[in-house]
């Protein structure tokens, strides 16, 4: 197994977990990089972009994260509430009026970062080419009930969220979410990371492999006030994850592409105090609005907060008494924030696990690199 990039001597332990990924846990291609207190100590890639194993996975490689894109979306909508354009306890309808429909009315921006709207499925059955439409799902969202007063319960909004939040966005700066993402967050930290994919980038980007049927959750597990609604999201795992509909759309839940590299550099500031590699992006006061508790993800068990996961999950095989702030996506994806030690880790990868949000293999990495550290 070839490993490329830059792994500092010290953490030769992650570097060889990286591998084992691929010879024991079944990896095609994929990427790991860490920042510690805003320095780059782990930058590594190997393997290949496609199924066949016949293009090999290169520096600038950048695939489909899933739910890792919410971390961005959440990013966006921090930046403005930095600025002092956007307050999470403001109601929707203050930016948003036409989402103050049938008992929605009373939803404050805050329920939309943690996943207790009561809009955790479209309500409605959409198409593909529906869902890559932003301005319809836009009016599907904003005619809906919601399935339970919001705040009052948490599960999770797996691809309506990104539109929840990401209209905001788009309703407060004028500019689609992608395109707010890219001028403020992206191009200044040198982030090579896109919430909507322009075709240009084709060329570069890995094939999506599928891991088999995600687990759904037991009828008699499921929560009362989600039984009976529809859900609405058509297909979208792979192969269509890899069609250029899926790829063109701005999914600020779900579509995002980039590599941990890109992701690592998105997020650095956010454990750093608000900066990193020359931009001052937020506040200290604006990374504390993360911190506010807003509910348990039913069926999850992650305690999620302002646009960011909290406690559970991956962050589980972090040590004892670090500050954590984190997500994952289908797959296997994550980003990790060490709010304690300012050290921030993604991994991202191509071969899917029956996982919805990371798994064993991104959980490895870290607890490689604690042992290091």
């Amino acid at each position: 197994m070839e490993v490329h990039g830059v792994c500092d001597e010290r953490f030769a332990a992650v570097r060889e977990a990286f591998e084992n990924n691929f010879t024991e846990h079944g990896d095609c291609g994929a990427s790991f990089a860490v920042s510690i207190e805003g320095e780059v100590v782990i930058d590594i890639w190997g393997g290949h972009r496609d199924g066949a194993k016949t293009l090999p996975w290169e520096e600038d490689t950048i695939v489909n994260v899933f739910s890792t894109t919410k971390t961005m979306t959440a990013l966006s909508a921090l930046v403005l509430f930095d600025r002092g354009e956007l307050d999470f306890d403001d109601p929707v309808t203050k930016y948003w009026p036409e989402y103050g429909q049938n008992g929605k009315e009373g939803t404050l921006v805050r329920h939309f970062m943690g996943h207790t709207a009561g809009l955790p499925g479209y309500g409605e059955k959409l198409t593909t080419e529906e869902l890559y439409d932003w301005d319809h799902v836009i009016e599907v969202l904003a005619r809906q009930e919601p399935w339970w007063q919001p705040g009052e319960e948490c599960a999770y909004h797996a691809l309506t969220q990104g539109h929840l939040t990401g209209e905001i966005v788009r309703r407060i700066s004028g500019e689609s979410l992608g395109t707010f993402f890219r001028k403020n967050i992206a191009e200044p930290l040198g982030a090579d990371f896109h919430i909507g994919l322009d075709p240009e980038h084709y060329g570069r980007t890995a094939e999506m492999l599928s891991g088999g049927e995600m687990p759904e959750m037991p009828e008699e597990m499921t929560p009362e006030f989600m039984r009976g609604r529809e859900n609405g999201v058509p297909d979208v795992m792979p192969p269509e994850t890899n069609s250029e509909g899926w790829r063109r759309a701005e999914l600020g839940a779900a579509n995002g592409h980039g590599n941990a590299r890109s992701v690592m550099r998105a997020q650095t500031p956010v454990a750093n105090g608000g900066s990193a590699f020359g931009v001052d992006l937020i506040s200290q006061s604006t990374i504390d609005q993360i911190f506010r508790e807003q509910g348990t993800v039913s069926g999850i068990g992650a305690t999620h907060g302002i646009g960011y996961g909290l406690t559970g999950l991956f962050a589980l095989v972090m040590p004892d008494g670090v500050k954590t702030s984190f997500w994952g996506g289908a797959g296997g994806s994550t980003i990790l924030l060490d709010h304690t030690n300012h050290v921030v880790q993604s991994y991202v990868m191509n071969q899917m696990a029956v996982d919805l949000l990371g798994d064993a293999r991104g959980a490895g990495l870290t607890e490689a690199l604690y042992a290091s550290l």
